[in-house]
């Protein structure tokens, strides 16, 4: 009996050893995949390829990480919504552009796709804290502009690209007006145990009871806690048949969201995997992000603007 105490014990030992040895390890390349395997970090097309009018864009964070990005306007003049592109994990920009070439299409919008630290054509390494910068960065940019309304900057985050865009959202009520989320998840901290299966009895965030290994987690990326923050409008697009991110993370973080802010809405698309939910959504897809936008982020009547133009200057 003493004997197989002690084997279980060391058993479970091992297995907390080995967890720990892997997350110390490898947990950036599990959760940062800045290259596709095969394929190279530069960027295999550019917006021109797909006939979209694009400009490059140069930043720098606040740290000195000098970041690219694309912006594509629908035309020189177009004053609809402006929406900050955050992708997900894997890949960079370029692969993005399909879906982005209908979106611009679809929802009258410029897009502005940004390449986090380590991305694409961006210098450094990713981290969590470094691409909270990243994002700032494109949002401060995208605020000094004159040739959009920067009233309507929206935030659309996929997967990885949704944790990024919570934080930001909640980081700046005042510059953000709606923020899109699609097939995210509730935090890498339960991601751990999706992606091995062994570690959820040792690491996580919804689920009940202490998780010894936690605190070895560098970027966990926890939007669970940060969605109840926001206060712009929230939709929540989620792909049923997604087999990255248990679906259920993104009714978790809907029923979050909704107990403090009464303008989300949760939306999902029975046939949608985690990278093909707007393929798989088809009109119906656009159809709720168009009629999302214009409702919580209407354009301005220009007879409106203008009669506020003239009590300002009969003041």
């Amino acid at each position: 009996m003493v004997s197989y105490v002690s084997a279980l014990l060391y058993g479970v030992g091992g297995i907390v050893v080995a967890g720990m040895a892997l997350l110390v390890a490898f947990q950036e390349k599990l959760v940062y995949v800045p290259v596709l395997p095969g394929l190279t970090k530069s960027y295999a097309i550019t917006p021109a390829r797909l006939r979209l009018p694009y400009e490059d864009v140069w930043l720098l964070s606040s740290d000195g990480v000098r970041l690219h990005a694309w912006f594509i306007k629908l035309f020189p003049d177009c004053r609809g919504p402006t929406i900050l592109f955050f992708q997900e994990n894997a890949g960079n920009i370029a692969h993005r552009l399909e879906m982005v070439r209908i979106m611009i299409q679809r929802l009258n919008c410029n897009v502005f796709m940004l390449s986090y630290r380590g991305y694409g054509a961006s210098d450094g390494y990713p981290s969590q804290h470094g691409i909270i910068r990243d994002a700032q960065a494109a949002l401060d940019h995208l605020s000094q502009r004159t040739d959009i309304d920067t009233s309507r900057i929206v935030v659309f985050g996929r997967s990885l690209g949704g944790a990024v865009g919570a934080v930001l959202s909640k980081n700046n009520p005042d510059k953000i007006a709606a923020l899109l989320l699609e097939n995210t998840f509730t935090s890498i901290l339960d991601m751990a145990g999706v992606l091995l299966p062994f570690l959820k009895w040792f690491i996580g965030k919804s689920s009940k009871g202490p998780r010894i290994l936690n605190f070895l987690v560098r970027s966990p990326w926890s939007t669970i806690d940060v969605i109840g923050q926001i206060k712009q409008p929230i939709l929540f697009l989620s792909g049923l048949q997604d087999e990255m991110v248990p679906p259920v993370h993104m009714q978790l973080l809907y029923v979050k969201a909704a107990a403090h802010n009464r303008q989300c809405l949760f939306v999902d698309f029975p046939t949608g995997m985690h990278m093909d939910t707007w393929v798989a959504g088809g009109d119906h897809y656009w159809k709720t992000i168009q009629q999302f936008l214009e409702e919580h982020v209407p354009e301005k009547k220009e007879n409106e603007s203008s009669r506020n133009r003239n009590d300002f200057e009969a003041r």
